[in-house]
């Protein structure tokens, strides 16, 4: 049975379309064969996903484009307008005079004539041509956010991305965007699940009209930086047990409570269902205040990105104190 029409969407400011709540993600590390990602990509929008994310770095936007466009030769969607698709800007275009051209490129692996959203991935800046990942502390430089982001702006001007954000941003370089922009960031796509709640944060970006994206929503298992602390946490198999609910069933909806659009990844059919199926039914009070009450740390803390010689010279001046 499908899906679509279940999944709510949230309004973008500054003129985007309307963002899907749940969303695909396919940032794999280790890369897997396309032809993976590309069958859990057509299958997730016969199940009624219609938004997909992806990036630069994660090597997956040509896979993505071929769905897209083996979706549309199927009817599995009438048009491309049907889809939310988002991309990232990679380090090392984080370059005023780089960014425009890594769009264009992105476009023409995605074989799109636009994008739904695009992000700054990290507030990092890499020598260009620098890809890998993670990258040589030697290539860091100092990154200039202000010709970074009025190139974005030029890119959502120019119609080639409808919206603009950002990713892994704290509250204070939110700020720093915010005091010059002529467009705000209309989302910040972060760490966030219930062992990372990130309440500071959430509340700075409603108070400004940014929508939160969720990544790693389950905790990101399976990766250098993710663990089995959310999927294992006693607190949450314990409320999934009374509910009938699986574990990432209830990371999900809770992430959903909080006002957040989630992207979690899964390649498995099922599951893909499950986690689609958190829409109809709603976490008691007692629960949230549980979950609330869960320790919290930060998994995925850019580590790669310090360096005692480089511009970020500890994690508390890339994180801003958010740690």
């Amino acid at each position: 049975m499908a899906l679509y029409g279940n999944i709510p969407e949230i309004s973008l400011g500054s003129g985007g379309r309307k963002l899907p709540v749940l969303g695909l993600g396919t940032a794999t590390f280790p890369l897997v064969e396309p032809e993976i990602v590309k069958q859990a990509v057509l299958e997730a929008i016969k199940l009624g996903y219609r938004h997909f994310d992806t990036a630069s770095v994660y090597q997956t936007e040509q896979v993505l484009g071929e769905a897209i466009a083996e979706a549309l030769g199927l009817g599995l969607i009438k048009s491309r307008d049907e889809l939310f698709v988002t991309s990232k800007l990679w380090c090392s275009d984080a370059h005023g005079d780089r960014v425009l051209p890594a769009l264009q490129n992105t476009l023409r692996n995605l074989k799109l004539e636009y994008l739904d959203l695009y992000l700054v991935h990290w507030p990092v800046c890499l020598k260009p041509g620098s890809f890998e990942y993670p990258s040589k502390l030697e290539n860091i430089l100092p990154l200039d956010i202000k010709s970074v982001w009025t190139a974005m702006e030029e890119c959502q001007t120019l119609g080639l991305a409808k919206s603009i954000g950002v990713s892994n941003f704290s509250c204070k370089k939110l700020g720093d965007i915010l005091a010059f922009s002529k467009i705000p960031p209309s989302v910040n796509q972060v760490e966030l699940n219930p062992c990372w709640q990130q309440r500071k944060l959430l509340e700075f970006c409603k108070a400004n009209g940014i929508v939160v994206a969720a990544f790693s929503p389950l905790g990101a298992v399976g990766t250098s930086w993710g663990s089995n602390r959310v999927m294992e946490s006693d607190v949450l198999q314990e409320i999934a047990k009374a509910k009938g609910k699986s574990v990432a069933q209830i990371c999900l909806r809770w992430g959903y409570e909080q006002g957040a659009v989630v992207v979690m990844k899964s390649f498995n059919k099922e599951r893909l269902k499950a986690n689609a199926d958190i829409f109809n039914w709603e976490l008691s009070e007692e629960e949230s205040k549980k979950i609330g009450d869960i320790p919290q740390s930060r998994g995925h803390r850019g580590e790669e990105f310090i360096s005692p010689d480089g511009p970020i010279k500890s994690l508390e001046e890339f994180w801003d104190g958010e740690l």
